[in-house]
């Protein structure tokens, strides 16, 4: 078939089709080079809005202040007392429990007496022997003498010789020395005697003072050793209603502390109580552990409602000062540094997002927060920061005691009502 040629009002048709193609390709183009420069711009104007930082700030004021020394210990009965047994024996009774009220001089528990009892007799029958020796040698002695007073009547008339006076004295002698020697066998019989009567009566083992009995270590039929340490049988409390609470202080603290300082403490028991407290001694022997040195110190606790039981540990909050009229700053406007200068941006990817600023208060990574230099030398002064048209003052100021929320600072640079940088955030895009 012969080709058909396109008529004149198909050319037409065709020329606008290509020329409407060629104008939205346009519009495409310019489209995508204004949505480039607009992301540049916008990119821009961000990155230059979060490089602006945005500041947590505070005032330094004047207020009470309340310094305290954080420790924790256990309780104790006052004059808590251990009751052992000062013999071996089997326990044949136990006369008190737990918990149980007892008096001075109360019998707690008995130890079998057999063997006790068959010595006090052995010990008994030496006594009665001796004496009778003791009668023995008396009645020789008098005998003796009474030889020695004839013999020497008839050797002064010259009827015996001096050889029989002689023997008279000797005889009268030595029965003195034997009246001596049975005295002291006596004695000796006695002293026997009351050590085994003195071992009896420690069969019964009896209360040293008035209280409760807090623990019973024995019970009946058991045997008891006492060869080189007295076994703990008992241990006696005088009174629950005081306690004692020994609390552990760190030696960075233990120069705050003084005797007759207030205290409070909680207890697991009572978690939501505050107990009353105050310290009645600071002890001076150290107690050496795996890295720090603890000093000792003594509460005095009031337990009339018979909460608080010996044993449980507690956390005690001493007072170590408290002033009314303190000027003071948060604690964190004192850990807070400004971050490092940001770096050149200029060259970055209008399409790369940029890195915020550092945050953090001048945190190091890991939770460690920088000191600054002066923090550093010398541990009464430290450093704040400052808003001075817009931006972060360093101020060096002395610093004094703390709450652990507030620091107390010297008036000087910072007065009351000035205002410190505690932090610094980002501002984020809407």
């Amino acid at each position: 078939m012969p080709e058909t040629k396109p008529t004149g009002s198909q050319i037409l048709a065709m020329t606008k089709k290509r020329r409407r193609r060629a104008l939205i390709q346009r519009i495409l183009i310019i489209l995508l080079v204004l949505g480039g420069v607009g992301a540049f711009v916008w990119q821009r104007t961000l990155g230059k809005k979060s490089a602006a930082p945005r500041y947590v700030t505070a005032q330094a004021k004047v207020g009470p202040l309340r310094e305290t020394v954080m420790a924790t210990g256990k309780f104790k009965g006052l004059d808590s007392v251990d009751v052992g047994a000062q013999i071996s024996g089997r326990v044949a009774r136990v006369l008190v429990d737990f918990n149980d009220e007892v008096k001075a001089g109360q019998t707690l528990a008995e130890l079998d007496p057999t063997q006790l009892l068959s010595r006090v007799e052995q010990s008994r029958a030496q006594v009665s022997a001796t004496d009778s020796s003791v009668r023995l040698a008396k009645a020789t002695l008098a005998q003796s003498k009474a030889a020695l007073a004839r013999a020497q009547d008839m050797a002064a008339k010259g009827l015996i010789s001096s050889k029989d006076l002689e023997a008279a004295q000797a005889d009268a002698e030595r029965a003195e020395a034997s009246v001596g020697s049975s005295q002291s066998q006596a004695i000796l019989s006695r002293a026997s005697l009351k050590d085994a009567e003195t071992s009896l009566s420690w069969t019964t083992i009896k209360a040293p003072i008035d209280g409760v009995v807090l623990a019973r270590l024995v019970e009946p039929g058991q045997t008891v050793a006492a060869s080189l340490q007295s076994p703990v049988l008992f241990t006696v409390a005088r009174d629950l209603t005081q306690l004692t609470l020994y609390v552990d202080i760190d030696e960075a603290d233990i120069g705050k502390l003084r005797q007759g300082q207030e205290a409070s403490f909680t207890v697991g028991a009572w978690p939501s109580r505050k107990f009353a407290s105050k310290v009645v001694s600071v002890r001076n022997l150290p107690t050496a552990g795996q890295a720090v040195v603890t000093y000792q110190a003594v509460l005095a606790v009031d337990n009339k409602e018979l909460l608080l039981r010996p044993g449980m540990t507690a956390t005690a909050s001493i007072i170590t000062s408290d002033r009314p009229d303190v000027l003071t700053v948060p604690d964190s406007a004192l850990r807070w540094q400004p971050p490092a200068p940001p770096k050149d941006r200029s060259s970055a990817s209008p399409f790369m997002p940029m890195s915020p600023p550092r945050m953090g208060g001048g945190r190091r990574p890991g939770g460690v927060n920088t000191k600054s230099p002066d923090a550093n030398a010398n541990a009464a002064r430290g450093t704040v920061y400052v808003l001075e048209n817009g931006a972060p003052k360093r101020v060096v100021v002395e610093t004094g005691g703390g709450d652990g929320q507030n620091t107390e600072v010297k008036p000087g640079p910072i007065q009351a009502g000035t205002v410190v940088i505690t932090d610094l955030e980002q501002n984020k895009a809407p």
